[in-house]
């Protein structure tokens, strides 16, 4: 199945969390924090500013980024677990 986000909206694929510490201890699953890095999968085409115009996501697929860790609607597509969100919920790009 294909999604493709509206207006300024984007999907994100969450990056997987570190299972093992830097002293060596495994960390089960259900310790683990959801992480809050992921890697844009599709963007909208934009917000509608107050002329009518669009104003183009600042964000392409691909860019890793980092967001809020409450941030956007979790949603499944074809068994894997994706996030929808504003593009105001991105804290940044990962360079």
């Amino acid at each position: 199945m294909k999604i493709r986000p509206l207006n300024d909206r984007v999907l994100v694929k969450r990056l997987e969390g570190e299972e093992v510490t830097k002293g060596g201890i495994i960390i089960p699953d259900s310790a683990k924090e959801k992480p809050i890095e992921g890697e844009i999968v599709a963007t909208g085409s934009g917000k509608l500013n107050d002329k009518g115009e669009r104003v183009a996501i600042d964000l392409k697929v691909g860019d890793k980024v980092l967001f809020s860790k409450y941030g956007g609607t979790e949603v499944k597509l074809d068994g894997e677990d994706f996030l929808i969100m504003r593009e105001d919920d991105i804290l940044g790009v990962i360079e």
